[in-house]
């Protein structure tokens, strides 16, 4: 059987979903998946965006990667979107991108991929629950099949987020944390493998 293919969307605005992106691409690439790490367009103005040291620095140590386009969203099987919360929300910036998938999704080409999220916050309770069921409330739209951690692994019970991984931004990422994201993406890709046999 062929290599899952998976593409692991990010928006990062100061790196931390960057590094569980990065995480998670490690541990699919040693599953044996096909994957593409891509982030999402910026649409915040240049200037804002400049002038914020820890901003820019991100967008300069990125600057290389590829944007998310449509075509990476027909070529893969799965998809794991990693995105901070925005006031209980993904940011503005993947809910654009979202916005602009309408063609794709009328054609059906969104229908019957593998889907997972993961999120982050500067607190505690700063809204993940709410940004990932946000973003699976929109996949459910496109047809997609939905997979979360649940407590399938006993890490979870540690970091605490049956609807995806979440993250406590400016905290290091621990042996715990890296279990569990790579737990999330291999499910994920599990599951997809079963589908496509």
């Amino acid at each position: 059987m062929s290599a899952v293919k998976l593409a692991i969307i990010y928006y990062s605005t100061y790196g931390t979903n960057y590094q569980m992106a990065e995480i998670a691409a490690a541990a699919a690439k040693a599953a044996g998946a096909d994957v593409r790490l891509l982030k999402v367009a910026e649409t915040a103005p240049k200037s804002v965006v400049e002038g914020q040291d820890a901003w820019k620095a991100q967008a300069d140590k990125t600057a290389d990667i590829p944007e998310v386009s449509h075509d990476d969203m027909t070529w893969a099987d799965a998809y794991l979107f990693s995105a901070p919360t925005r006031y209980g929300s993904a940011p503005s910036q993947l809910r654009a991108f979202i916005d602009t998938l309408g063609p794709l999704w009328q054609q059906g080409k969104l229908a019957g991929k593998v889907v997972s999220a993961m999120t982050s916050a500067s607190t505690l309770h700063g809204g993940q629950e709410a940004t990932l069921l946000g973003l699976y409330t929109s996949f459910m739209h496109w047809g997609t099949v939905i997979v979360t951690p649940g407590y399938t692994h006993e890490k979870l019970f540690e970091t605490g987020n049956p609807y995806g991984y979440s993250h406590r931004q400016g905290e290091e990422f621990t042996e715990a944390a890296k279990t569990v994201i790579g737990h999330q993406v291999t499910r994920l890709l599990d599951v997809t493998a079963k589908l496509n046999a």
